[in-house]
């Protein structure tokens, strides 16, 4: 397998991913946790796991998802506040809702919001 090597600010280490990324979402697409009660738009995307070992280790075995799979950056909301998730492909599914995400945080990376998909802001963008 072809793999690349890029830094983690939040593993604090070098991490080995593969070249070619299958993934089943995209930035700007809006996104439900399959097992807890929020949702989010994703503003990142790291090819495989990418956070630290404490934060892997906190998630309780049984429901603690494979490393080797697509991890999405989420500005999420629940009812009772908005903040920043980090969620495994396995953990998301697309957002039947189609409505905005609440978050004070998306009009600094996103400048609009269209069938269901917010668009990331052009100077955002490589």
């Amino acid at each position: 397998m072809d793999s690349a090597i890029f830094f983690s600010p939040q593993a604090g280490r070098q991490i080995e991913a593969p070249r070619k990324l299958s993934t089943r979402f995209a930035i700007g697409d809006v996104v439900r946790h399959r097992l807890f009660d929020f949702r989010g738009v994703i503003f990142d995307i790291d090819p495989v796991f990418a956070n630290s070992e404490e934060w892997y280790e906190s998630i309780p075995q049984e429901i603690r998802p494979r490393r080797d799979q697509p991890y999405y950056h989420l500005l999420a909301e629940n009812d009772e506040s908005s903040y920043v998730a980090y969620v495994s492909q396995q953990n998301l599914v697309a957002d039947g809702d189609g409505g905005p995400i609440d978050h004070p945080q998306i009009p600094e990376l996103f400048e609009g919001f269209d069938r269901g998909r917010y668009k990331m802001r052009r100077a955002l963008t490589h």
